[in-house]
């Protein structure tokens, strides 16, 4: 079985929708993604601006980054996934498989939830859910 696509896959960074770092010394000057004027990367980026109308899984993506870092970077950060899905499609040769936007919020949640337990235990302190 063939590992999962990585985040820095080339695809990407040449359509201008993957950080572009600069780092000197072991430390990160600048991250940012690079200016080009890629046909393709301006595709994605209406892509992902139609996608945020829509009912799936990359619109609940699109407004979580959204409330992040702003509409300009949520834009970039959701044509990135779908370029890194279209690019998955390609190589292995598979159809696309569409994740509602509940799953997605469902998933997302379960992990949030993951991560405060883990805090909470590293910190000596014990969760547990409130019975409504």
């Amino acid at each position: 079985m063939r590992p999962a696509l990585t985040l820095g896959n080339p695809i990407c960074s040449w359509r201008g929708l993957a950080p572009h770092n600069d780092i000197s010394g072991g430390q990160v000057l600048r991250s940012r993604t690079l200016k080009t004027r890629n046909r393709a990367g301006q595709a994605f980026r209406l892509a992902a601006q139609a996608v945020s109308r829509t009912e799936t899984a990359y619109r609940a993506f699109f407004r979580r980054m959204r409330a992040m870092h702003g509409p300009k970077k949520a834009i970039v950060a959701t044509a990135h996934k779908i370029a890194r899905a279209v690019y998955l499609m390609l190589r292995e040769h598979k159809p696309f498989d569409a994740q509602s936007a509940d799953a997605y919020l469902k998933h997302d949640r379960e992990r949030e939830i993951a991560r405060l337990q883990k805090k909470a235990t590293k910190l000596g302190f014990t969760l547990a859910p409130v019975l409504a």
